[in-house]
């Protein structure tokens, strides 16, 4: 569970929301490091609980929460209606937001905060980790379907949530102006690190220019696909619901593979300390990879294929400069836990980009293996 320092007055709060039930508690809900997220219990008359999950979007990371929530809005209900086509089950297949008492996707406070519901899916769990090889072909599968059920969501819709969210040469340029500053101090003692990010700062803006050359077409993409971003039904084990969809938006195909093989594939922790349990694990990519692809084989171009392994590397060393350049900047958008948590978490992922870089081969044979 995720804690939260903050006190909510959740009976007034769910006044504004039109919720069934009569509520009975709020408790800190999941892993996530950015929004403060509760499950809460209500009360049928008929009899029986059922939950809800409340969140309180964080806006030190998403300046215009009510773009987000329209960006939301649009996608969810375009969703649902390709898989009540499709004859699956809408209330589990996507996330639905639960409207306030005024009809609309959120409710702002008088102190300026802005909240949303979504109904609790039940009976199915995420994973920090792959603790099931099937779970991830299931994941890639899901995170591979929720790409084709929005190919045809018109991209000018969406607003930017977070401008050049998966821009990796910005994200770089990010860093250097973190390490110039170097507000705190830190820089001389992550020299090894600062030296791995630079080593590759040629390869940071190959995709954003294959996309600007129109090499590379542009998608409406989830932009944060890490494992426990897909919800696994608990009796068929496959992946049913994409959530957290804040960062819904123009992108690249390549970012949403790179980043569920860069959270997915490493068996150890995000945070591990011991770097030798780090690597990039080639059963757990063919099985994504396959999953994915069967998929998405079909609207994916040869150029998007021919790079799905650099942008698993791409996103594994964008992720790591992110960590990085909190670090140098004094933690102030990542939530830590203990000291050097961004520092920690930096050499995580650095270690995976080298691992990736040694097994680029293998990679791309599998790629062509399942395209």
């Amino acid at each position: 569970m995720v804690a939260c320092e903050m006190k909510y007055d959740f009976v007034e709060l769910i006044k504004h929301f039109n919720i069934e039930g009569e509520f009975i508690e709020a408790v800190p809900y999941g892993f996530g490091h950015i929004n403060d997220t509760f499950a809460a219990i209500f009360k049928r008359a008929s009899g029986g609980n059922h939950r809800y999950i409340i969140q309180r979007i964080n806006q030190n990371v998403f300046k215009s929460p009510e773009n987000l929530m329209e960006n939301i809005e649009g996608i969810t209900k375009h969703v649902r209606k390709k898989v009540i086509a499709a004859g699956g089950d809408p209330d589990r297949e996507t996330l639905n937001i639960i409207p306030t008492v005024d009809g609309i996707s959120f409710y702002k406070t008088p102190e300026g905060d802005y909240w949303r519901v979504y109904i609790f899916i039940e009976k199915a769990q995420t994973f920090q980790i792959v603790e099931n090889i099937k779970h991830f072909y299931n994941a890639g599968n899901a995170f591979g379907k929720f790409q084709k059920l929005v190919s045809d969501y018109p991209a000018s819709k969406l607003h930017e949530t977070i401008v050049n969210f998966h821009n990796t040469a910005k994200r770089y340029e990010a860093f250097k102006e973190a390490l110039t500053k170097d507000v705190i101090n830190r820089a001389a003692s992550v020299k090894a690190e600062i030296d791995f990010v630079e080593k590759r700062a040629n390869e940071t803006s190959v995709i954003i220019n294959l996309l600007q050359e129109g090499k590379l077409p542009l998608r409406v993409t989830h932009n944060d696909t890490k494992f426990n971003n897909v919800i696994i039904d608990d009796k068929t084990g496959k992946g049913i619901c994409v959530i957290d969809l804040d960062t819904v938006m123009p992108g690249s195909s390549l970012y949403d593979f790179g980043d569920s093989i860069r959270s997915g594939t490493n068996l150890a922790d995000e945070d591990e300390l011991d770097l030798s349990k780090v690597c990039m694990d080639l059963e757990l990519f063919e099985s994504f990879t396959h999953g994915f692809l069967d998929s998405a084989r079909d609207f994916l171009t040869p150029i998007e294929l021919e790079y799905l392994p650099f942008g698993a590397k791409m996103m594994t060393l964008e992720c790591g400069i992110r960590f990085l350049t909190d670090y140098l900047s004094g933690d102030v958008y990542f939530k830590i836990h203990r000291e050097n948590h961004n520092l920690d978490r930096c050499r995580t992922q650095f270690k995976m980009v080298a691992d990736m870089e040694e097994k680029n081969k293998q990679m791309k044979a599998i790629v062509d293996k399942y395209k």
